[in-house]
């Protein structure tokens, strides 16, 4: 009896094993344009020091693993007309910057849209093959009640908005409807921050570790740091802002492992594995 009982505590182990290897990822921080705008951390977080300056990329990001190509976020066009304002430079079309890790647009199987922010949706065209995931009420919104009086649509685009009503039209679009969502084995996604109307963050299984790709859910480190909200404009819900990133901490073995949406320290503090990109290791 006693070596039945060791031969299922060993089975269980080896099963426990085996699905958390199937469901492990690679995790990648692409790089594909910059601003030229002396920021401070003052214009990214509430209660940031002017003095501190701090540099910002426009990122996506790459999970892959299980037969899967996915990006979180699509990043965007050159000429779409909000990047004025950024004074973006170093720009690489995100199709292009994708190619540093050996792949094609066809290659992305699936895109996890954080929210639908301008520097975040607009390139969702170039990947034909991919899958998109959007949280239901952030979609409702953009698509819908954004644009009646009275609303606020500040970082949203209108093509953007077209393309996402013929993507869903076509089929290529699930709506996630809200928090703790397991939506691709060993991916979840959970909301609170509220950056958009019911933005999402990611967590993902990379073998031992978790990452969690905060995107514009956290903007820079600062605010991870110290604990505050974004800007002025940057969250519905300052408190939830602050409240969502006390719950990421809880759900990695190191804080490293929560990744900023636009902070250029990022690549300094993970290897590079070609220019502008570094595996989250």
């Amino acid at each position: 009896m006693k070596k039945t009982g060791l031969l299922s505590i060993f089975l269980l182990i080896i099963m426990l094993a085996a699905h958390a290897q199937k469901a492990a990822y690679k995790v990648y921080a692409i790089k594909f344009a910059a601003s030229a705008y002396p920021f401070t951390a003052a214009d990214w977080a509430k209660g940031g020091p002017k003095t501190d300056s701090v540099k910002i990329n426009f990122m996506i990001w790459l999970i892959k693993g299980n037969g899967r190509n996915i990006l979180v976020d699509a990043g965007f066009l050159s000429d779409i007309g909000d990047a004025k304002d950024f004074k973006v430079i170093d720009y690489v079309r995100p199709d292009s910057a994708i190619s540093k890790l050996g792949l094609k647009a066809t290659d992305i199987t699936d895109i996890i849209f954080s929210h639908p922010h301008w520097d975040h949706i607009d390139g969702a065209g170039l990947f034909p093959n991919a899958h998109i995931w959007i949280q239901k009420e952030d979609f409702n919104y953009f698509v819908s009640t954004a644009w009646q009086k009275g609303e606020s649509n500040g970082g949203f685009n209108k093509r953007d908005v077209r393309m996402m009503i013929d993507l869903n039209l076509a089929g290529k679009v699930t709506l996630v409807d809200g928090d703790n969502k397991e939506i691709i084995p060993g991916i979840k996604v959970f909301t609170g921050s509220r950056h958009t109307y019911n933005s999402e963050y990611v967590l993902v299984q990379t073998g031992m570790n978790k990452v969690i790709l905060a995107s514009d859910n956290i903007w820079i480190y600062y605010s991870l740091e110290h604990l505050v909200p974004a800007s002025d404009g940057g969250t519905l819900d300052p408190a939830g802002y602050v409240k969502a990133m006390q719950r990421m901490k809880t759900m990695v073995t190191d804080v490293k492992f929560i990744i900023p949406g636009h902070d250029a320290k990022v690549f300094s503090k993970f290897p590079a594995v070609a220019d502008g990109v570094a595996e989250i290791k």
